[in-house]
């Protein structure tokens, strides 16, 4: 199915699972090391520069961010609701011990009991494919993972590979996307298979690895 985005706008932030909106609508939750570029590919899908703020720092987003965008399906009148939720960046976050403690807490609390997500986007630099902190998320994951729910993996800034690495990266994750800021013509290809994974159907291309 072919949905377009008809709006996007910030909702609201949340600095744990208690300041949350009501879960009353689908959610697809980004997540992925500081700086993998998060908030640029929700920008993106978004067609806004400056919708969620993306940042050269490590660690600049300290919250839960919830982003309320409206799609319609191609001859319907139909308006369907999704929170996009940019989450903090994990890793090398210039903070103190006790605050990164505590991010830890309030994602990890998250990630487990929010029962409205039906996607995590998980972000991987392309430049960068097998870091540890990246496959520990997935396996931190996998165990909760309810039946209705996915992990996509979308490798990003992939403009920054040569041709050779760009097909040796899609050959060692044939179930992954690729993401570039600087070519866009795939972008509603992504966003389609996000939000038919969102809605339980399914597409030719799977889970992560």
């Amino acid at each position: 199915m072919t949905y377009t985005l008809s709006k996007a706008s910030f909702f609201t932030s949340a600095q744990n699972l208690s300041q949350c909106p009501p879960p009353l609508l689908s959610e697809i939750a980004f997540l992925g090391r500081s700086n993998v570029g998060k908030s640029t590919l929700i920008n993106l899908l978004c067609k806004q520069k400056n919708l969620a703020k993306s940042s050269q720092t490590p660690g600049k987003t300290q919250l839960i961010n919830f982003f309320l965008t409206h799609w319609k399906q191609k001859d319907s009148d139909e308006i369907l609701q999704i929170y996009l939720v940019d989450l903090p960046g994990f890793g090398y976050a210039k903070v103190s011990k006790t605050q990164k403690e505590l991010w830890n807490k309030n994602l990890i609390e998250f990630l487990k009991k929010r029962d409205s997500i039906r996607l995590f986007v998980h972000l991987r630099d392309s430049r960068h494919p097998h870091l540890e902190i990246d496959s520990n998320l997935v396996e931190f994951l996998r165990p909760f993972l309810r039946k209705d729910q996915k992990i996509l993996q979308i490798f990003t800034k992939f403009d920054k590979l040569n041709t050779t690495q760009k097909i040796n990266l899609k050959k060692e994750f044939p179930n992954a996307l690729f993401s570039s800021s600087l070519q866009k013509n795939n972008l509603q290809e992504m966003s389609d298979f996000i939000l038919n994974h969102t809605l339980g159907i399914q597409t030719n291309l799977g889970e992560t690895e």
